[in-house]
């Protein structure tokens, strides 16, 4: 007599276990089925930092558990500045291009927190000066965020690159944005272009004037910014105009603002400025008025000039007045 013979319920035991297996796998892959999903619905609408954490924490990419926020002690010593205590996790063979899951490095934290000489330390040890976190943001980003001048010198010093790509968050625009003049003059005399137009954003004149950054406008037009290009068909004079801010439209006039061009809504820059307002009456009194022959023949000189060769008016063999005259100094 065989055994299932002999015990009627063995079959049945095997076959509950064989459903039981199989009722596993498929609830494991409805999971990650539904993962995969939802990830991607993050990724559509752009959340990527939550499509990386979800597939982190649940696929765990094979490191073991790791929290989506976590941190080395590197990156706990470069954002507080703790240059001994960075150095000496150097030392002991710890990865200076260490990342959280988000991608971001020591050097953005020491760049985030002004922290220089944690900087060079990063980079003698062969930190990635152009590392990217999963936003696109870059160490030379977040120097410009905080106005970090020293930290954004000694990364373009060691090679990192002043323009990222058009979807790529824009230093220099980022420095407008926050007033950064320091950050603007060193990421200009890298090679940044003062004209670099972000679509949804426009250029960095365009952006300095509706954060109303008088000197960063100073500072990018004497770079060669082009005057008249802003975002779509809204000038820098519009923005400064909407903005009311008069000693920005003074300077953009003075750089050769157009006062006549019309933006989309076929408005004028006077039309623009708010009713009533001291850069609406500055800009009507300016439209009535003669432009002088002096500011006409400034504008001739550097436009026949170009941009590429502003740098040369300080070796021409000229009187100091008529070079800073030139230079709008």
């Amino acid at each position: 007599m065989t055994e299932a013979t002999e015990n009627p319920f063995a079959s049945l035991h095997y076959s509950n276990v064989y459903l039981t297996i199989l009722a596993l796998f498929g609830f494991k892959l409805f999971i990650k089925i539904s993962l995969n999903c939802l990830s991607y619905f993050y990724i559509i609408r752009g959340n990527r930092k939550e499509a990386a954490r979800i597939s982190a924490e649940f696929y765990d990419f094979g490191q073991g558990h790791r929290s989506w926020g976590e941190r080395s002690p590197l990156h706990d010593a470069a954002g507080r500045g703790r240059l001994l205590v960075l150095r000496n996790l150097i030392l002991k063979g710890h990865n200076v291009n260490v990342l959280t899951l988000d991608h971001v490095s020591p050097l953005h934290e020491a760049c985030l927190g002004n922290h220089a000489a944690c900087v060079r330390a990063l980079i003698a040890a062969g930190a990635n000066v152009n590392v990217t976190t999963i936003d696109g943001v870059t160490p030379l980003f977040n120097s410009c965020s905080v106005g970090s001048a020293a930290c954004a010198e000694v990364l373009l010093e060691h090679g990192a690159k002043p323009q990222g790509l058009v979807f790529q968050p824009s230093a220099i625009h980022e420095a407008s944005r926050k007033g950064s003049e320091r950050c603007v003059d060193a990421l200009v005399r890298a090679g940044a272009n003062v004209d670099f137009d972000i679509p949804h954003v426009g250029t960095p004149l365009y952006t300095a004037c509706v954060s109303r950054e008088t000197e960063c406008v100073r500072r990018l037009l004497r770079a060669g910014a082009n005057v008249q290009k802003g975002k779509y068909m809204q000038s820098p004079l519009h923005a400064a105009a909407r903005k009311d801010c008069t000693d920005i439209v003074k300077l953009l006039l003075d750089f050769g603002a157009d006062v006549n061009l019309r933006n989309m809504e076929l408005q004028r820059p006077a039309d623009a400025a708010p009713p009533n307002s001291l850069t609406e009456g500055f800009l009507l009194v300016y439209e009535a008025t003669p432009r002088s022959l002096s500011q006409l023949c400034r504008q001739v000189i550097r436009d026949r000039l170009g941009r590429e060769r502003f740098h040369l008016i300080k070796a021409l063999p000229l009187p100091n007045l008529l070079r800073n005259y030139l230079q709008y100094m």
